[in-house]
């Protein structure tokens, strides 16, 4: 599939990316790219660095910067783009979004992070969303569980699943998996208004109210569920649990249907997949973007342009979505080759984009930037791993959120 032009481009080029899509699901996902860029005569240098969250790749990333050898492209989420174009890193994208239209057709609520100072900087691959529930269908079926719709209806169908003496929730114990749960357990409790006061404006009282409480002893009551492995395990791993059948539900952004599909399951057949219940009608996003490091090479500033240039393709949009699990970043393109999950996911989107219950995740950088992200992921896994109480993780967190601004 040829993504783009070549016209313009004095002689093929390598671009070199830095990424963290390592599963069998983003990989595959990812060779959408490559294989568009290759057909059009640009050369891949691949340059994976493990770890769902990120955090391993920006460390390499920060190293590679600093001794004067950025890569051309970085998958990078939320505020970390700004962080990044602040340092004035960044190349200037205008000329090709202006070219292609950008401005139009990519949600306001993304441009916030793909635009610095008013000029396009990174080029958004996806919206993903984390408030997801994923479920094995054979396992709820012979156990007679309907899919839940409450948070109550929840808490029951994965008792039902531990009392068969099934594994009810496939979890690692990662800080930022940790966290992403804690995105849709916040929403279940307070909705959008207690989210974007709590965890986007760092409103003190907020923070420190009941709500807060509740949300924590809703995340014991999820560790309850989870097995006794499930320290530092990856977030493709408890996905496959959830394939294979060893584990009922998983609570994951919906990459994770990425795994589904490269495991030839079918959504609505083989697995389910919901909002947390108690958060339907709102949304919790991050964005994948692929922020472009300024070059001095004409040629390869030539490839990077057309490297945005395909990420911005409504083909590649649709291509690549399709495998990763995730919605186009833009908004015309059509729905026709996604499953029953994705067609949810884009109607979904527009409904919270519309309605104003589209907000940033906290897990992923997009509720705040990175010290304030890490001090709430040092406090909700000391909680989930039994070190606080809820009462006392909600003090350490008002604390620690106050000491991070």
């Amino acid at each position: 599939m040829t993504l783009m032009a070549t016209t313009g481009m004095a002689h093929a080029e390598d671009v070199e990316v830095l990424h963290w899509w390592t599963s069998g699901g983003e990989a595959s996902a990812l060779n959408v790219l490559k294989d568009g860029l290759a057909a059009d005569g640009i050369g891949w240098i691949d340059m994976p660095v493990a770890g769902g969250g990120g955090e391993s790749a920006m460390t390499t990333l920060r190293a590679r910067v600093t001794s004067g050898d950025a890569p051309t492209a970085v998958q990078m989420l939320g505020y970390d783009i700004q962080d990044w174009a602040e340092e004035g890193k960044l190349a200037n994208l205008d000329a090709v979004a202006a070219e292609e239209g950008w401005d139009a057709v990519v949600p306001a609520a993304l441009q916030a992070f793909s635009k610095y100072d008013g000029h396009w900087v990174a080029a958004p691959v996806n919206v993903h969303s984390t408030n997801w529930v994923w479920a094995n269908k054979a396992v709820l079926d012979e156990l007679g569980i309907a899919q839940p719709a409450t948070w109550e209806e929840f808490v029951a169908a994965m008792q039902a699943v531990k009392d068969s003496g099934r594994i009810a929730l496939a979890h690692g114990g990662q800080a930022w998996q940790d966290a992403t749960m804690f995105d849709g357990i916040v929403l279940s409790v307070g909705g959008v208004d207690f989210y974007k006061k709590a965890f986007i404006e760092l409103d003190s009282e907020a923070l420190g109210s009941e709500q807060t409480v509740e949300a924590f002893n809703r995340m014991a009551t999820l560790r309850s569920f989870a097995d006794d492995n499930f320290s530092g395990r990856d977030w493709n791993l408890a996905s496959a649990m959830v394939i294979n059948g060893d584990a009922a539900f998983q609570i994951m952004g919906d990459w994770a249907k990425g795994e589904f599909l490269n495991a030839g399951k079918v959504p609505g057949t083989d697995f389910l997949c919901f909002r947390l219940p108690g958060t339907q009608g709102d949304v919790s996003f991050n964005s994948d973007q692929f922020a472009m490091f300024a070059q001095t090479d004409t040629a390869a500033q030539a490839a990077q342009a057309e490297m945005a240039r395909a990420i911005m393709s409504p083909g590649f949009q649709s291509a690549f979505n399709v495998v990763k699990g995730s919605v186009p970043a833009r908004t015309d393109v059509p729905n026709d080759a996604f499953d029953a999950c994705g067609k949810q996911g884009m109607v979904e989107l527009a409904e919270a984009s519309a309605n104003g219950t589209l907000v940033g995740s906290i897990a992923h950088g997009h509720a705040n930037r990175a010290a304030v992200k890490n001090a709430i992921y040092d406090v909700v896994t000391a909680h989930f791993n039994g070190e606080y109480d809820a009462a006392t993780a909600t003090k350490e967190l008002v604390n620690a959120v106050e000491a991070a601004q």
